[in-house]
This record gives structure tokens, sequence and C-alpha cells, in this order.
């Protein structure tokens, strides 16, 4: 079980991991690398920590062109999730709407920057706005955060960590290939409460943007 402050931590870290790799990223490396050493030892800890020592180390333009050309431009990397279910339908926007609605209620505001379903929001939703609920919004898309992980994890891409150690946070295993994880789209992510240790969560520290 993940206590409530390592979930925050990691969905927090997560965000800020998987957003283009500018020099504010770049900055707060490493108070991300302090909040993610104060996690438990497991899949996300090992995760996290192999997505930071990438970026910390690699060329800031070989880093920047990996990211456009993967997360932004190859379509089945993409970090909207409502996407992954509605494509470009009228459907999606509603969704959108609705996502917006569900943040008001919570206290968040978006600054029209990036839309609501991109998986760097729904990540800070989840770690400063309502845990719980963020949580379960990333179960409803359980399957195409599967569908992008294993994209990623067949790219070849450093990315996959982020989304690997999100994925650990919700109940049951992950898909091992693309088949699986296609029939979870279909079939619905299991409906078992996402797990938490049942302790209130202290103020999460670190990696807050």
């Amino acid at each position: 079980m993940t206590s409530p402050r390592d979930a925050a931590v990691i969905c927090q870290a997560a965000s800020l991991l998987l957003q283009y790799p500018d020099d504010t990223v770049r900055d707060r490396l490493p108070l991300v690398a302090a909040a993610v050493a104060g996690l438990r030892p497991g899949t996300s800890h090992t995760a996290l920590t192999t997505l930071l020592d990438h970026i910390a180390t690699a060329p800031p333009r070989q880093l920047a062109e990996h990211y456009v050309a993967l997360l932004d431009r190859r379509r089945r990397c993409c970090l909207y999730l409502t996407w992954w279910a509605d494509g470009e339908t009228r459907r999606r926007g509603q969704a959108l709407a609705d996502l917006k609605a569900r943040y008001r209620r919570a206290g968040l505001e978006l600054d029209g920057r990036e839309l609501p379903d991109h998986l760097p929001v729904v990540l800070e939703y989840a770690a400063t706005g309502d845990l719980a609920d963020g949580l379960m919004l990333l179960q409803e898309h359980r399957a195409g955060l599967e569908l992008l992980r294993l994209a990623l994890r067949e790219a070849g891409s450093p990315y996959a960590a982020a989304v690997a150690a999100v994925c650990a946070l919700l109940p049951g295993p992950s898909p091992q290939d693309r088949a699986a994880a296609r029939r979870l789209a279909r079939q619905g992510p299991p409906s078992e409460t996402v797990g938490l240790d049942p302790y209130p969560a202290p103020e999460p520290g670190g990696a807050r943007r």
C-alpha cells in the first residue's frame, strides 16, 4: 500500500517530469529529486529516480528534440487522456468541460495554457487538489495510461518510467502488451478502490510547482 504522502509526491514528480524539459523544469530537478529520495523503495521510486537521472544528465537540446518528436508529434504517445477514449469527437469536448468543472469543485482553476486532460495537469490535480479524486480520475483513464506506457516503452523512451510510476499507484496489475491493454479498454479497469494506507496525508513536501 502507498501512503497518501508518497502518492502525492509521485504524482507531483511525474507531473513535472512529463512536461517539456525547458529551463524551468531543469531548475526544479533538485527539489523533485529530494522529494523522490524520501519515497519508500518500490517501482515508483525506482522509475522516477531513473528518469530524474536521465533528464539531469542528457544534453538539453537532445532531450527537447526527443520530447517533441515523441510526446508532441506521435499520436500513439499522446499525453491527453480523453483522446484515448474519445478521439477528436464532440464527446471529447464534453469530457473536457466536465474535467474543468471537476477541478473547479476542488478549488483548482486552470490558467488556460494546457487542456484539463493533459496528463501533467491531471497529476497536478491529484497531488495538490484532491488526491483521492485525482487517483480515481487516473483509474478511469487506466486503459489510455497503459497504452501510453506501452507505446513509450516500445519506443525506448525514458519517459515510460514516469507513466509506469503512476500506473503502479493504481489497483490491479498493468497489462504486459497492447492486446491486454485493449481488453482493459473494452472491459474497464478494476473497480476496487485505489489502495492507500489508511492514515491522513501530511503536507507533501518538495516537488511542488
